[in-house]
């Protein structure tokens, strides 16, 4: 277990818990606190990591000794699958996100770990990813309660909006809003000094959604992975999407498949940020909303041709 991850402490009851430094899995959250009354912003990735946080949370405030309520941002597991640890609690997401719920559960994590070293250069790749989480014995535990385009709630006396972005990063991606604080957590609509992921798309929604949070003005952003930042850091992930955008249209435009476009394409200032292999995964995602009539490739191929990039 990272022994780095802390609580931030940014006022007047609203925290952020941080994991560095982003990678695969390593997610943060969030508590959002008034009077005796709690919301939670996010489970993590396994039962241990997601214990740890809430520990942090109860010695920080006394609001956090009962969550009252819990909001995943999206269905990745690494901000829900520690779910059941709350389970207690009202937990809220979007429609869309209800729906992907069980595309991804624990037990599939669980299973391709123990077959990875059968696979080559892609279980290399997932070993090296997802190897230090534990997901055996962790029970899915989706929301009860479900919402589409924006839900307002009171934490306490606390104004809390909830706002629909995706489908963007994944089908039904979610963004808290706190006005009183001007804080917003992004879930995985930020990367911070990471790359971006784009297992849905369409793009155009990504870039809306980037273009929203910068709209809202707030002074503390929490994004779903990496350090704090503000509007300059939802500016930088746009640029990157637009620019993944074009640089993919170039190719696909030209004849290239996805695979050679994504080898082919030069990053500059965005290859110092990490992980950024998962531009396989961008492209074919790029490559299906601009029409490709290809094959995409299977999930093994894809974790082959990132364990290739991460090279």
């Amino acid at each position: 277990m990272r022994d780095d991850a802390r609580l931030e402490d940014l006022g007047d009851g609203v925290y952020a818990y941080l994991q560095p430094d982003g990678s695969w899995g390593l997610s943060n959250a969030g508590l959002i606190s008034d009077g005796e009354e709690s919301l939670l912003v996010d489970t993590l990735y396994d039962l241990p990591l997601t214990q740890r946080m809430l520990d942090a949370m109860r010695d920080a405030t006394r609001a956090a000794s009962k969550i009252d309520t819990v909001v995943n941002t999206h269905a990745n597991g690494d901000h829900c699958f520690g779910n059941q640890l709350v389970s207690d609690a009202r937990i809220i997401t979007s429609t869309a996100t209800a729906e992907e719920w069980n595309e991804v559960p624990p037990g599939v994590m669980a299973a391709m770990l123990k077959g990875a070293d059968q696979m080559g250069a892609a279980g290399e790749f997932l070993k090296r990813a997802f190897g230090a989480y534990e997901f055996d014995g962790i029970e899915p535990t989706p929301p009860n309660q479900t919402f589409d385009g924006r839900l307002d709630l009171k934490v306490g006396d606390r104004s809390v909006e909830l706002i629909e972005v995706g489908p963007a990063h994944t089908r039904g991606d979610v963004i808290i809003h706190v006005p009183s604080t001007r804080t917003i957590f992004t879930g995985d609509i930020l990367f911070i000094e990471g790359t971006p992921i784009m297992w849905e798309g369409p793009v155009a929604n990504w870039i809306d959604a980037c273009d929203k949070i910068v709209a809202l003005d707030p002074e503390v952003v929490v994004p779903g992975h990496g350090p704090l930042t503000d509007t300059r850091g939802a500016l930088a992930v746009r640029d990157y999407l637009v620019f993944i955008r074009d640089e993919a249209r170039k190719r696909f435009d030209a004849g290239l498949s996805a695979r050679e476009a994504a080898l082919d394409i030069r990053l500059g200032d965005y290859s110092a940020w990490l992980d950024s292999e998962r531009i396989a995964v961008n492209v074919v995602t790029l490559y299906r909303e601009f029409g490709d009539t290809a094959t995409p490739p299977g999930p093994m191929e894809t974790f082959e041709l990132m364990a290739e990039l991460s090279r």
